[in-house]
């Protein structure tokens, strides 16, 4: 598309360019790097604030910090229990950490780090290493039936142990194209009709008119894709925890 002749790409913000000048360059310090920087900034701020105050009547932000932690403590009670205490501090990082890499991503010329299959490959190949070894540490060679289910007959060996082992390998794969897709696919929408309205609006005064429909579907995207930011990190939240909760209980 064009405009005022400029091409309008909605995939060139996903591009990666090196920050900090030769620095960045040199080690390829990108503006996703960044962001994730930014991000870990601001949840470490946002818990600091939170914690030193420890009002009696806690303000906004310390209600906030408070809210987050028992919304991620319930939630790995529920999924792992009394077990999963200790790893609360893991699915809370890798929570916060998500959640404001999305919300993040919706400020202007701010980049979404999520968006980039590298960066969610990542996060989800931590979590299955991290809950394979574990289930070794606890279970030893006794982990390897949790791809046969206690109970099941012998004679369906073949056909379940292969399924199991490929739907265990599988979650990597489903749990980093999930998130990753979902926020290339909503910052594309957002950047298509924010591109609509630049060219009706170059078509004079009616064009001006016209553009009010994008515009509005724009303002109703971007209160959707903060229902989705949410709505991702929790899934990858609760998708972790039960992971270790398979990782502790088997079967």
């Amino acid at each position: 598309m064009a405009a005022e002749g400029k091409t309008i790409d909605a995939l060139s913000q996903f591009e990666l360019s090196p920050i900090l000048g030769a620095i960045g360059s040199s080690v390829g310090f990108t503006q996703s790097n960044g962001h994730m920087v930014i991000a870990v900034a601001a949840i470490c701020l946002l818990l600091i604030m939170g914690v030193s105050a420890r009002a009696v009547v806690p303000g906004r932000v310390q209600a906030a910090a408070e809210m987050l932690y028992e919304f991620v403590h319930d939630l790995v009670l529920r999924q792992v229990g009394e077990e999963g205490r200790r790893f609360f501090p893991f699915v809370f990082a890798l929570f916060t950490f998500v959640l404001v890499g999305n919300v993040l991503g919706l400020f202007p010329y701010a980049f979404t780090f999520t968006s980039h299959i590298a960066v969610t490959l990542t996060l989800a190949m931590i979590v299955f290493l991290g809950t394979t070894l574990l289930a070794l540490r606890l279970h030893g060679l006794h982990f390897f039936s949790f791809f046969f289910p206690k109970g099941a007959s012998i004679w369906l060996a073949p056909l379940i142990v292969p399924v199991e082992m490929i739907s265990y390998l599988s979650r990597p794969v489903s749990l980093s194209v999930r998130l990753f897709a979902n926020m290339v696919a909503g910052h594309v929408l957002l950047k298509v009709f924010a591109t609509f309205m630049i060219l009706l609006t170059g078509l004079g005064t009616a064009g001006y008119f016209v553009a009010v429909l994008p515009f509005g579907v724009n303002v109703l995207l971007i209160g959707f894709e903060l229902l989705v930011a949410f709505l991702q990190a929790y899934v990858f939240a609760i998708l972790t925890s039960i992971y270790l909760h398979d990782a502790v209980h088997l079967h």
